[in-house]
């Protein structure tokens, strides 16, 4: 795990201390924060692989974080909180954390429940990715649809990556955009359109069938997210 960057979330001034100290002794990367206000400026700035939460930050409220968070990306959430109440653990992962961790707690807990959530989210890299007949290495970057290779730009083949990592997951536009391009591009849905109609395009020309399964994968978002999309970012 060293070299992930995490970004701890905690008006704790020892706490904050603790967790960076004995993360990054162990290689992390590690950035903080004390105000919620700046959690997601500062997650679209430095794009985390995982996310320390704590539920009772004094200008925000945790959940409504990881709520916001979970609308763009699905990197790993881990709530820290003193609270131990179940309908608050509850709350917070209905609404996207991965994980729910009480103060006090060990380094070697916490590194364990970072590694676990980041095995949970990201696929192996010797594994083999699969939908229908189509069929990724991800070693080798090949993709192949009913047993014929199909040449991919290096974009085309991230794109369907994602998809195919997360099978049944709803992912918006502006994580795929975000994700795939980078955070400047996360409101040009027209771009993604572009490639998901070019992604289409290549497979289908091996298997008529796969451009329906393209659009099984690429889910379009609802009008609330397509609406969120037009308003200008904060950051």
């Amino acid at each position: 795990m060293s070299g992930l960057r995490v970004l701890v979330v905690d008006d704790d001034v020892a706490i904050l201390r603790a967790v960076r100290r004995g993360l990054e002794a162990h290689g992390y990367r590690v950035d903080v924060l004390q105000s919620g206000a700046e959690v997601l400026t500062e997650f679209r700035r430095s794009r985390p692989d995982v996310i320390l939460l704590d539920l009772l930050l004094p200008d925000a409220d945790g959940v409504d974080i990881c709520r916001a968070i979970r609308a763009e990306a699905n990197v790993p959430v881990i709530v820290l909180s003193a609270v131990g109440d179940d309908r608050r653990k509850v709350q917070a992962l209905d609404e996207g954390a991965d994980d729910y961790l009480v103060k006090p707690f060990s380094m070697a807990e916490l590194e364990a429940r970072i590694r676990a959530a980041i095995r949970r989210t990201t696929p192996s890299a010797s594994e083999t990715l699969s939908a229908g007949s189509i069929e990724m290495d991800v070693t080798r970057r090949r993709v192949a649809v009913a047993g014929a290779e199909v040449h991919l730009t290096p974009r085309e083949y991230d794109l369907l990556r994602l998809l195919l990592a997360y099978p049944g997951r709803l992912l918006t536009q502006r994580h795929l955009l975000a994700t795939v391009w980078g955070p400047e591009f996360q409101d040009d849905t027209h771009i993604l359109r572009t490639f998901i109609h070019q992604l289409r395009s290549k497979l289908s020309m091996a298997s008529p069938e796969v451009g329906a399964m393209i659009c099984l994968l690429y889910t379009s978002p609802s009008p609330r997210d397509r609406t969120r999309s037009r308003m200008p970012s904060s950051a």
